[in-house]
């Protein structure tokens, strides 16, 4: 039976100063049936509502705690190895041209290096050599301690064009990939 079946259906009292009145159709009045399974329908959707009431005020009690577990920054998905595997393929196409340039930029940074080395080194050796010799150098010998600068002088430049026009060529390829 339903909590609005077991409600006091008692009259209340009038607040006016004659007596009650009752209306004679009420005392004889008989329910139609269906106006009975209309009145039971409607208590129990008023029980189903308030047993849903009832649910959702429990599945909201923790409702903070539930907010904090959420706002987590760390949750977990179980996800099957065909998707990680999907996934992880494609991020490797996204991802190794990128990889692949920057190997390229790197070795070249690292021969340009090696290069500027090797000129150093030259010039290193181009002042030992000066500062040792220039000491007892006769004529003939400064020329071929001049010519010797000239040379690395000019081989200097030439490195320097030749990184140029290698960075000129990489921008057209560039240029011509997009």
């Amino acid at each position: 039976m339903s909590r609005l079946s077991r409600a006091n259906l008692k009259s209340r009292e009038s607040v006016f100063a004659g007596g009650p009145e009752l209306y004679r159709g009420d005392i004889q009045a008989i329910c139609p049936p269906n106006l009975e399974e209309c009145v039971m329908a409607m208590e129990d959707c008023c029980e189903e509502a308030y047993e849903a009431q009832q649910l959702l005020r429990n599945g909201t009690y923790d409702l903070p705690r539930m907010t904090k577990i959420l706002g987590s920054q760390r949750v977990f998905l179980l996800i099957d190895e065909g998707t990680v595997k999907k996934y992880k393929a494609d991020l490797v196409d996204e991802i190794e041209p990128a990889v692949n340039e920057l190997l390229e930029r790197a070795e070249q940074g690292i021969n340009t290096l090696y290069k500027k080395e090797s000129a150093l080194q030259t010039k290193v050796e181009f002042a030992r050599v000066k500062s040792s010799s220039t000491a007892g150098i006769l004529g003939p010998q400064k020329l071929e301690v001049r010519r010797l600068h000239m040379l690395t002088k000019q081989r200097q430049r030439l490195e320097e064009e030749v990184e140029a026009l290698e960075s000129e060529i990489q921008a057209m390829e560039l240029e011509m990939l997009k």
